[in-house]
């Protein structure tokens, strides 16, 4: 029980996430003696119940839901966010309607919390919305489609403007929103949280590897074993941003497909090209190595300003730990 109550310390300490959720499930297991995913679903993310489980916070009762395993020591834990037991209230109205507005502000800050910590609806809708882009790379008719769309906008300014110089400006806009949606969605320092943790995991094992403690290396190892919850949430940090980034740049290098495709492009019409280190090229489609010209000179301008977006805008896209 002990065991349970500093697990529960730890992870209320660890998010305010986490804490809602232990209170959530605390709530309902008080008030109906169990809890099951389909009760709490609404308020806490699938990984929260995972961690609960995998925490022993929860314990299973022959199939029949879930037990808090020690509910005076989670609600210590918890502290002011611990909620009153259902026995508490004396069934008049006015209580029944305190005891719905709680209801419903748990389920909001679940919603909150599911918004700041996972992936909210939006950022799956994004996914999705990546996934199909995707396919236009092999697609002509979903290429054809996206590229036709964009080309209302910007196929003015490519009637006036060099097509080297259009790529520039798009790769500079590409990487103006990249380092934007990174520092926007990229919780920099959660992820060093991540870090300093298994970082220190890692120091007090070879401590206690050093001094022959086998007792404490079973306590690391399973300590390392809970963490890999936090290396999963790691991962969801750096690619929640990822799949806004290639919802903005897919659409841009469409288009640029989309035009280098076009009759006066594949014929090469237009006067000859110089790029630097590359020198003279006859038409955007001809190969540079493995890839064609256009998407070389992208990356290269791309790269460059997204380097000094960074710095002016000083966006962090890597974690520091301390």
């Amino acid at each position: 029980m002990a065991r349970t109550a500093e697990k529960a310390e730890s992870l209320a300490e660890e998010s305010q996430s986490m804490a809602d959720a232990m209170a959530r499930v605390l709530r309902v297991a008080d008030e109906q003696g169990t809890v099951e995913w389909s009760d709490v679903s609404g308020d806490i993310t699938s990984g929260e119940w995972g961690r609960l489980i995998e925490q022993g916070i929860l314990v299973d009762v022959d199939g029949e839901g879930f037990v808090v395993d020690d509910p005076e020591g989670v609600r210590d834990a918890l502290g002011d966010d611990a909620p009153a037991e259902a026995g508490s209230t004396d069934g008049s109205s006015g209580s029944s309607g305190s005891s719905a507005s709680s209801g419903t502000s748990t389920a909001s800050s679940g919603s909150t919390d599911d918004e700041d910590e996972g992936w909210s609806r939006w950022d799956k809708l994004a996914a999705v919305a990546t996934v199909a882009l995707f396919l236009g790379y092999s697609q002509a008719p979903i290429r054809n489609g996206v590229g036709g769309v964009i080309d209302l906008a910007l196929g003015p300014l490519a009637d006036v403007m060099p097509f080297y110089i259009m790529i520039l400006v798009l790769a500079t806009f590409t990487g103006f929103s990249s380092t934007v949606l990174q520092g926007k969605l990229m919780n920099m320092e959660k992820m060093g949280e991540y870090q300093e943790r298994m970082q220190e995991i890692q120091e007090r094992r070879k401590e206690a590897k050093e001094r022959g403690d086998d007792e404490a290396l079973e306590e690391i190892q399973e300590e390392q074993m809970e963490a890999m919850g936090d290396q999963l949430g790691m991962f969801k940090e750096q690619f929640r941003p990822m799949v806004w980034i290639m919802l903005v740049n897919i659409p841009v290098f469409l288009w640029i497909y989309f035009m280098v495709q076009t009759p006066e492009m594949v014929a090469g019409t237009g006067p000859a090209m110089v790029l630097p280190l590359i020198g003279e090229i006859a038409t955007w489609n001809q190969r540079i190595g493995p890839m064609w010209a256009w998407i070389v000179w992208y990356f290269v301008c791309s790269m460059s300003f997204t380097q000094i977006v960074r710095k002016a805008l000083d966006v962090q896209t890597t974690p520091s730990t301390s």
